[in-house]
């Protein structure tokens, strides 16, 4: 028996179990670990925590593979078995991890989104200069986006982390809208401001955003500036708040509209560039005369 106890044998299968029981127990802490935190970020994020069972499943897999390499590097006869077959399997591991390194570049992409959270299902974003639209799903690899056409955009993770994204509804959903007109020198400009200003408080999206303080102060609910002086045109610019973006764009689309038909009545012109267009032809004949 004391033999036994002393054998190779028993030593390795010592290793064997306790490498093994090792590994489950930290795969079941890691597992409960990670489900608490995939259940309050896809609360925050507002999607189904069983999207993330992939990489709990991958987190598992790795655990047991490192299980594995400490046996085979503690077990001699295992140990050889396993150079015999790294050295054999060694150029299509390379080629394998060539081949998903877009693909892991995704899922870490994913993963960060989930920790730092820069949106969440239901945002309105923007990314980059490309895409524009609400945020549909939100998975490990990609996320979906519905644009204003009902079309759905699948942009990869990866691509999303390398731009900058414009989220209307993180913090709040009420937005400034800039509402940009330009008038002719010879207009009145305090009266242009002033057309600006009723219709735009005449409008049923519009929100008076201002603070009792502000109020008190006689602050106007609609703030009209004149932004800039241009070669043909002042332009002016309104700042017109709104709850939220959807109800903005219809609000400025409508604004346009009645403002220019308050500008027409009270004869305030909207100015565009002329252009004289002069052909050579003509001029050789004035020459000739």
């Amino acid at each position: 028996m004391e033999n036994f106890f002393e054998s190779n044998y028993f030593k390795y299968s010592l290793i064997v179990v306790v490498t093994l029981v090792a590994a489950i127990i930290i795969t079941r802490i890691l597992r409960f670990t990670m489900n608490r935190f995939f259940i309050r970020s896809s609360q925050k994020l507002n999607v189904d925590y069983t999207k993330f069972n992939f990489l709990k499943n991958a987190v598992s897999f790795m655990v047991f593979i490192a299980a594995f390499i400490v046996m085979f590097v503690l077990i001699p006869e295992l140990k050889a078995l396993g150079l015999t077959l790294t050295a054999g399997a060694g150029i299509i591991t390379a080629i394998l991890i060539f081949a998903s390194q877009q693909a892991f570049s995704n899922i870490i992409s994913g993963i960060f989104m989930v920790i730092f959270q820069p949106f969440r299902v239901n945002d309105l974003i923007k990314i980059g200069e490309l895409f524009v639209g609400y945020v549909e799903d939100i998975t490990l690899r990609h996320t979906v986006i519905r644009n204003f056409e009902n079309r759905r955009i699948i942009v990869p993770n990866s691509v999303i982390s390398a731009e900058t994204i414009v989220n209307s509804n993180i913090v709040e959903d009420k937005i400034n809208n800039f509402l940009e007109i330009g008038i002719s020198y010879d207009s009145d400009i305090d009266k242009a401001m002033e057309i600006m200003r009723s219709e735009a408080m005449k409008h049923p999206n519009f929100v008076d955003n201002r603070t009792q303080e502000e109020k008190e102060n006689n602050v106007p609910a609609v703030i009209v500036r004149v932004i800039n002086l241009a070669d043909w045109a002042v332009t002016l610019r309104a700042y017109v708040w709104s709850e939220n973006s959807p109800t903005g764009f219809v609000m400025k689309c409508d604004l346009r509209k009645s403002i220019k038909e308050r500008f027409d009545k009270e004869g305030i012109e909207i100015p565009f560039p002329y252009r004289t267009v002069v052909f050579k032809k003509d001029l050789e004949e004035k020459r000739k005369e």
